[in-house]
């Protein structure tokens, strides 16, 4: 699998940066639905678009974010449906068990609220990596059908060829050891990491 035009330091950058940022997000998440949230250190890799659904099968729920400031585009999360049934089962009282049938609208409402309180943590401390003040607008969540894949390549506002994955393996409490995959253009990606940079080396000159 090529690694297109990102370099190992790039790698590295990206590592670092979704290991904090989605850190900081399962601790919200865990503070949501009272339950400990773990999730591991990122896999990244460099992949083509028609690869993005790969790890999944059936149902999966996305999660859309578009940056207003800070950053230009947006990104990708996708969940299994499973996983987020869990997740709101938790957050409207239950035990998690409730899995059964089709995701119902009342449950992807309480999965976008989650994934605003997951996102919104994520981008402050991205804001605090980057130097910059970071936003995003609400995040759209959907369900599709992993065949859907022209539901999928119409979320994004580019037609990138490569993308960035960023895999990660999710644990909440004894009811849920999953994973979470987060995509994001490969442009988005070197912006990312020159924004990255930039803030350290001020972050040096200020010493």
């Amino acid at each position: 699998m090529g690694l297109g035009k990102l370099t190992d330091e790039q790698l590295d950058i990206l590592g670092e940066v979704a290991n904090i940022s989605m850190g900081t997000s399962a601790t919200a998440l865990g503070m949501m639905i009272n339950q400990k949230v773990n999730i591991t250190t990122p896999r990244i890799e460099v992949i083509n678009r028609s690869e993005s659904l790969d790890d999944y099968s059936n149902i999966c729920i996305f999660v859309q974010i578009h940056y207003i400031k800070g950053l230009e585009g947006n990104n990708i999360l996708i969940l299994k449906d499973h996983d987020v049934k869990c997740m709101t089962d938790l957050m409207m009282g239950g035990d998690g068990s409730n899995v059964e049938g089709e995701i119902t609208d009342i449950q992807l409402s309480a999965a976008s609220e989650a994934m605003n309180q997951m996102m919104g943590s994520s981008a402050t401390s991205l804001s605090s990596m980057l130097g910059i003040p970071v936003d995003i607008s609400t995040p759209e969540v959907k369900w599709i059908d992993v065949e859907s894949v022209k539901i999928f390549e119409r979320m994004f506002e580019t037609n990138v060829e490569k993308f960035v994955k960023v895999t990660f393996r999710m644990e909440i409490g004894n009811l849920v050891d999953s994973t979470m995959v987060q995509l994001y253009p490969e442009n988005f990606a070197c912006d990312m990491c020159e924004k990255f940079k930039e803030s350290k080396l001020q972050a040096k000159d200020t010493e």
